[in-house]
This record gives structure tokens, C-alpha cells and sequence, in this order.
């Protein structure tokens, strides 16, 4: 029963991995609570994003795999006549969706959480949320707004999600293009070049930085161009924007792309293909949301948060205050776009409602690119971590575990990789590690949550690791780091 005269204890506008999260550990503590779910049961990542996008990788990996006859050989084991139903590779993205959908939807409702199928809105009072649908209005005690992020499509792009396409629309795989161009080479770029060259396509990268790959740790930014883009149909175009893109027809007429100079903006080529992906970033789904009627200033749409996921009035901090009862967590808040981060956010505005003080580290949040072989990371870069040893007046060290070295991997002839380790010499504290190599974002894991724990490397390097297992790549960079030797 919802306290005092509200209909609940708490309302979640948005259900996504967030929401779900929040949702979840709301009803674990007795709160009563409902979901709006934009008739969006998932949200992106598992209706546009992190599922159905790891479904399509995991068919391409082994495409890729089952093509490389050199590698095969290696195993004493040949194939001829490797073919793909495009059809299939793309139903294995939907079905999977669909049915993390209905699981979602159904641990809600097992929960005893009111799932109500429309958007929600803010008003101008407080402690109310309108249903867009039908302009009912349900009030609680307190509002998590939750409504995701939508990509990002630069002026002068007509995406049309056949030809020129968003992730949302390169999911659905409607044709395998012979030469695509994917603008932008962060996360989501690198994996769909990973998706279309197992399957055959050339892809070209238009970057308007000065190199592919500009967030990841420059160590790992070079090996992963020797891994993951030398070896394939992989070209570049550095330093430009794609300043318009016109939609082709497939088999009759290309896509057109007129690059610019990033600095100049003057002209300086234009580009026939027969697809191009839109990889620039995504931005907050908050329009529909209606924050001004509740006092909400938004920064480029992203709703400015403190560290307790308590929604700010303004961008500014000589003007906002505190919104009381109202939280944003997720894409929405811009901290961090990743899903595990929007959950781990709806869980601690929840702590928070419940009167248990909490906050999130996003520092000890892993993230990972599920290419073959995957990039995972969490903490600092390694030119961060310099700035911050040369700020704070303490010795960097770096301590490097190689995939070449691991029994596993080399069982798996998969010997391409390293996992660094960046950590204080004075006390041990790991800062951060950057994993390339075999299932690089599952062993992540185990660091982000030693960096959680604030385990030392010290403590690390004493701590058995199972043999023969790919963890003993960390175990060696660990028990570098103290000046131990693995075996």
C-alpha cells in the first residue's frame, strides 16, 4: 500500500535496464510502484542496442571463425562452402530480443510492479505524473525519471533506416551491403565493422578525429588497429565530418557522402557506397518528458542530476537547487551511457529514497566492445592516470599480462592481447586496467569489482587464479606489478 495519499510509493517514467533495475529493488523493500513504459518494454538495449547487437556479433564471430581456413588448420580441422542466411543471422537478433523483452516484462509484473503500457509526463505539481495516452493523472510519493537516449543523427544526415541507418535500423540487417561506411569509430561503429566484414562487406570509417578509436587507451587503440582493422576490408577517412549524406536505393543508386575538413570545412571528397551507418553518439530522450512544466532547466536535453541521482532545476550551479522527490538515472543524466551503469543508478536512487545514503562510483563501472577479440576497460586511461599521478605527486605503475603467455588462449590459438594494469607504487591502489584479447569483457569483471573493493594490487598478486583458465592473464599483469613472476 502506497504511503500517505499518494497512488504509490514510487513511479519510474521509462523502462529500460534502469527502470527494470530500479523497479526491482522498489519492490524488494515493500514500495509500492509502477512503471510507465513508453510502450517500450526493454528499452534500447535490449530492443535496439546491447542484446540483439551482441546476438548479431556472436553470429558473425563464428562466420569469421568458421571462414578462416588458417586458423581451422591450426586445429587439424578444415571446412569448405561456408555460407549464411542473412535472413536467419537477423531473425537469431530478433527472436533473442523479443524474448529478453517478455522476461523483462515478466519479472516486473512477478515482482508485483503496476506495468502501465503509455509515457509519462511531468506537471506543474508536484509528486504527479501525467499518462500521455489518456491525461490521467497518478501521483507518488516519489518520481525516477528514466526515459533512455535515442541516436544521434548530425544536421545534413537523412537517415532513412534502409540505406543510411542508425544502430536502431542496422540491427535489423536488411541487406548485406558490399561497401558501407560506418561515421564514427567509438563503441558502436567498431562493432558493426566487426559485424560486416565477417560477412563480407568493405567498410570505411569516417572519423573526425585525428585517429580511430579516440576514447579507448592509446596502447590499446594501436593493437586494436592491428587486430581488428589492418587485417580486414577496412579503410579511413581521418579529420573529416560527413556534412551530408544522401539516402541511395539498393542495386540501383549509391549513397551519396560529401565529406568536409574538421578544421577548414572545405571540401574534400565525396563518397559512393551502398549503405552508410550512422555511429555518432546517442542523446537523451527527454523531450517527451514536458520538465519545464516542473521547473526542470535541461543541458543539450540531459536533466542535470547530484550524486545522488536527485534531479537539479538547473545546468548551472549558482542556480539550481534540489527538485525534492524527483531522480533521473541513466542515459537520461549523461554520467555514463552504459546500460549496467542506468541500473546501478535506479538501484542507488532507490537506496536514496529509502533514506540509506548512496552513491555511485562510475569510475569502478566496466565497459566493453564485444569486436573478436573484445576491448574491456573500467578506470583511468593511461594518460589520465599520468595527469593524475603528476597532480597528486605519486609514482605510476604499469604492470602488462600477455595473452601470448596463457595457456588457454594459446589452446585456443587466440594469443593476440594484453591486459594492463595502471596502479599507485605507494600504496597499490589499481587506478585501472584495459583488457584486448579473448573474452576480455567477461575478465574485466574481476577488476572493476577489486577496484570497488578497493583491493590492492598486493592483495591481488596473492590471490589464486584457476589454471588453465584465460584469468591468468590478470594474474601474471597483478603479480608484475609487486615484482612476482607467474608460471
Amino acid at each position: 500500500m502506497a504511503s500517505g495519499s499518494f497512488d504509490y510509493d514510487l513511479v519510474i517514467v521509462g523502462c529500460g535496464v534502469g527502470g527494470h533495475g530500479a523497479a526491482l529493488h522498489a519492490r524488494a523493500n515493500g514500495l509500492k510502484t509502477a512503471v510507465l513504459t513508453g510502450k517500450d518494454v526493454g528499452g534500447t538495449c535490449v530492443n535496439r542496442g546491447c542484446v540483439p547487437s551482441k546476438a548479431l556479433l556472436a553470429a558473425a564471430g563464428r562466420i569469421r571463425e568458421m571462414k578462416d581456413a588458417h586458423h581451422l588448420k591450426s586445429f587439424g580441422i578444415s571446412v569448405s562452402d561456408v555460407q549464411f542466411d542473412r535472413a536467419g543471422v537477423a531473425n537469431h537478433a530478433a527472436q533473442l530480443a523479443s524474448r529478453v523483452k517478455t522476461n523483462l516484462e515478466s519479472s516486473l509484473k512477478a515482482q508485483g510492479v503496476d506495468v502501465i503500457d503509455s509515457l509519462g509526463q511531468m506537471t506543474n505539481q508536484p509528486h504527479e505524473v501525467k499518462l500521455a495516452d489518456s491525461g490521467k493523472i497518478i501521483t507518488a510519493k516519489d518520481i525516477i525519471l528514466a526515459p533512455g537516449s535515442v541516436p544521434f543523427v548530425p544536421k545534413g544526415v537523412q537517415a532513412d533506416e534502409k540505406t543510411v541507418f542508425t544502430s536502431d535500423g542496422g540491427l535489423q540487417l536488411g541487406f548485406v551491403p558490399q561497401y558501407v561506411a560506418i561515421i564514427g569509430s567509438g563503441y558502436i561503429g567498431l562493432e558493426f565493422s566487426d559485424v560486416y566484414t565477417a560477412l563480407g562487406s568493405e567498410v570505411t570509417f569516417i572519423e573526425a578525429m585525428d585517429n580511430l578509436m579516440p576514447t579507448f587507451d592509446p596502447e590499446i587503440r594501436r593493437l586494436a588497429d592491428r587486430l581488428l582493422i589492418k587485417p580486414r576490408a577496412i579503410d579511413s577517412r581521418l579529420g573529416v565530418f560527413a556534412s551530408e549524406v544522401t539516402p541511395g536505393i539498393p542495386g540501383v543508386k549509391p549513397v551519396t557522402i560529401k565529406m568536409i575538413d574538421a578544421k577548414t570545412k572545405e571540401h574534400k571528397e565525396t563518397l559512393e557506397v551502398d549503405a552508410c551507418m550512422v555511429a555518432t553518439g546517442r542523446v537523451p530522450n527527454t523531450g517527451t518528458l514536458n520538465l519545464p512544466a516542473a521547473g526542470i532547466e535541461t543541458d543539450r536535453g540531459f536533466v542535470t542530476v547530484n550524486d545522488h541521482m536527485q534531479v537539479m532545476t538547473h545546468k548551472d550551479p549558482a542556480q539550481a537547487r534540489v527538485l525534492p522527490h524527483v531522480y533521473c538515472i541513466g542515459d537520461a543524466n549523461g554520467k555514463m551511457m552504459l546500460a549496467h551503469a542506468a541500473s546501478a543508478q535506479g538501484i542507488s536512487a532507490v537506496e536514496n529514497i529509502l533514506g540509506h545514503s548512496h552513491r555511485v562510483n562510475h569510475l569502478h563501472i566496466p565497459a566493453a566492445c564485444f569486436t573478436h577479440p573484445e576491448i574491456a576497460m573500467v578506470g583511468l586511461s593511461e594518460p589520465q592516470a599520468q595527469d593524475l599521478a603528476k597532480k597528486d605527486g605519486f609514482a605510476l605503475g604499469k604492470s602488462t599480462g600477455h595473452f601470448r603467455a596463457n595457456s588457454k588462449a594459446l589452446a585456443e590459438n587466440e594469443g593476440d592481447g594484453i591486459a594492463k594494469v595502471l596502479y599507485r607504487k605507494d600504496t597499490g591502489e589499481v587506478l585501472g586496467v584495459h583488457i584486448i584479447g579473448l573474452h576480455a569483457a567477461d575478465l574485466i569483471q574481476e577488476c572493476a569489482n577489486a577496484m570497488m573493493a578497493g583491493t590492492t594490487v598486493q592483495q591481488l598478486a596473492m590471490m589464486t587464479h584457476t589454471h588453465p583458465t584465460l584469468s591468468e592473464v590478470l594474474d601474471a599483469a597483478f603479480k608484475g606489478a609487486v615484482g612476482m613472476s607467474s608460471h
